[in-house]
């Protein structure tokens, strides 16, 4: 009966594995260069958003996936609000082929922390006295994809003439 238990507790080690451990803002930070004037304009803002996503290996199978979300809200050349914000994850990824590591860092795990960096942003831009941004939803298995894409490109050298 033991020797059973050894078999089926090897075996479900061996198991793929995907858990989240921990979610959090990492960083995050809000400016309004041009208070108290910026709130006197009507004129409607335009708003600029960059998006990134990096993951790092903490132990075996624990990983920290981040997604950055910088959203700028401009007048012209006036910045009216920079909002940046980090939210990250603490996930457990055990047992999974490595080229499948890797959509799961960069697919799977940016799509689970997305909804926590648009909360975070929305309640950030209204605390500093401007209407909600909420922020689309993101393909980010398009933006993976893109990225692979670029990565292949700039690893082959260009042809000569």
């Amino acid at each position: 009966m033991a020797q059973e238990d050894n078999n089926a507790a090897a075996e479900q080690n061996q198991q793929p594995g995907f858990s989240i451990e921990k979610i959090y803002v990492k960083d995050a930070s809000l400016e309004i260069p041009n208070a108290p004037q910026i709130f006197t304009d009507r004129t409607q803002p335009q708003i600029g958003i960059e998006l990134g996503n990096f993951a790092q290996m903490l132990e075996e199978g624990v990983f920290e996936v981040a997604i950055k979300v910088t959203v700028t809200s401009k007048i012209e050349d006036k910045t009216v609000f920079l909002v940046e914000v980090t939210q990250a994850g603490i996930f457990q990824i055990r047992n999974v082929p490595e080229e499948n590591l890797e959509m799961i860092a960069g697919i799977t795990c940016p799509n689970i922390l997305f909804p926590y960096a648009r909360e975070t942003v929305s309640d950030l831009v209204v605390r500093a006295g401007f209407q909600p941004v909420l922020l689309n939803p993101i393909n980010f298995e398009a933006l993976f994809a893109q990225q692979k894409q670029q990565q292949a490109e700039q690893a082959t050298p260009a042809a000569t003439h």
